[in-house]
């Protein structure tokens, strides 16, 4: 009894500082946007990024003080009973027993097999992000004809990762509870440290689209194979095979040509492109730890794709909800029946595109992931230009063949390295 009264002590302990986060935030909000200062100047965006993690820290920091508090008193050893508290905080912190069964990996699995799948999720991929990347754009670039003839234009990427993390939610949420499947086969905790590099990565990525040009951003994300291995062996410890490295020096070859030999408009001023490259590494550096941690969490508790989608969306939607509590949704563009279409065609297609990534990520690892999406972006660049007329110069172009050539060789090699294997002794 009295372990469970000094939780429950704990608990309002917790809900007494996020209600004092939610209002440090509020104010903090409110000087924002009464300072022209720092509103108006370039680099506004760092400025909301500090905003927003204090706003991600409104459910982060309590959650953390209770985990901690949880540890030190080794509840989980103490206390052995199977009441309503137990049950919730040992979902949220406590290690299960045992490691589901994978059922990813089968061992009747044969290489056409697996060459089916994975062009099936190359398709699916190319598909579902190919839409989501054409919508992100016209969003966050185009000016929407309001119904009295003026125009007005979007601005607000936290609502928009909010809208698409919380189609993804109800997504995977409805499929699991129609299957009947475990809802936390992992700590819920373990999923927070990539939803959280899931939501900056989501908005780094539409805040760099006010900076760069879209082609840029896409191609840009090339080079995202080197962060991706260098997370791999921080947080898997997985080890690469020379040619990988190689592919992936080449693959940022490839990238640096396009980002030199591009004319873009949007890169003409200093500013502006040193915003947009901040904000593009940022989003690389989040996205490739994302990716990684999934593929930890997959390989140590045989989770599944919905698992995964269900998990993480479920703090993203928490954590964009409390950074966003205080901001006014564009309620005038939402009455828009054009802005409304794209946005739910936006989230639709980003959450089948989210279980597709946690699909790939958890049957043929980060890197395999990473590459595919590559392939994709080659393809994005190339609609993309046709649609709004970008530019690509003759050097822009060269790097785009360096980079489909480097993945191209990749492959090449990953398969001769995989018939050498299989060959008898």
């Amino acid at each position: 009894m009295s372990s469970g009264v000094a939780v429950w002590s704990m608990g309002l302990i917790c809900l007494g500082c996020m209600w004092l986060i939610s209002h440090l935030y509020h104010l903090l909000i409110d000087a924002y946007e009464q300072s022209a200062t720092l509103s108006d100047i370039e680099y506004s965006w760092f400025f909301r990024l500090l905003l927003n993690l204090v706003g991600y820290s409104t459910v982060l920091l309590p959650m953390f003080i209770l985990y901690k508090y949880l540890d030190r008193i080794n509840y989980f050893d103490k206390i052995s009973n199977t009441g309503f508290t137990y049950r919730v905080l040992f979902a949220c912190f406590g290690e299960p027993g045992e490691r589901l069964p994978d059922a990813a990996k089968r061992k009747d699995e044969t290489p056409a097999r697996e060459g089916a799948e994975l062009a099936f999720c190359f398709i699916g991929l190319m598909a579902s992000y190919l839409v989501w990347g054409l919508l992100q754009e016209k969003i966050m670039t185009q000016s929407y004809v309001m119904s009295d003839g003026s125009t007005q234009r979007f601005s607000d990427s936290a609502f928009l990762v909010f809208v698409n993390r919380l189609a993804a939610l109800l997504l995977a949420g409805g499929r699991l509870l129609c299957t009947r499947a475990a809802l936390a086969p992992a700590p819920l905790y373990k999923f927070s440290y990539c939803a959280l590099t899931n939501v900056l990565s989501a908005w780094c990525q539409y805040e760099a689209l006010k900076y760069v040009s879209f082609p840029t951003q896409v191609l840009s994300k090339s080079c995202k194979v080197i962060p991706v291995m260098l997370m791999g062996k921080l947080v898997s410890r997985n080890k690469y095979d020379a040619y990988e490295y190689v592919t992936a020096v080449l693959i940022s070859v490839g990238m640096v040509l396009f980002m030199f030999g591009s004319h873009d408009d949007n890169m003409v001023s200093s500013a502006m492109t040193l915003s947009g490259a901040a904000l593009l590494a940022l989003y690389m550096v989040a996205d490739s730890f994302t990716s990684s941690w999934q593929g930890a969490v997959f390989a140590r508790y045989g989770c599944g794709a919905l698992h995964m989608l269900c998990a993480v969306n479920a703090f993203s939607c928490a954590l964009t909800a409390a950074a966003h509590a205080h901001h006014a949704p564009p309620l005038s563009l939402l009455h828009h029946p054009v802005f409304a279409a794209d946005v739910i065609v936006l989230s639709v297609s980003s959450a089948v595109g989210q279980l597709l990534i946690y699909h790939t990520i958890s049957r043929f690892g980060a890197v395999v992931f990473t590459i595919i999406m590559t392939l994709r972006q080659a393809v994005s660049i190339l609609l993309s230009c046709a649609v709004y007329g970008h530019a690509v110069s003759a050097g822009g172009a060269l790097g785009v063949l360096l980079v489909l050539g480097a993945v191209l060789l990749r492959l090449y090699a990953r398969a001769r390295r995989r018939g050498r294997r299989a060959l008898p002794a």
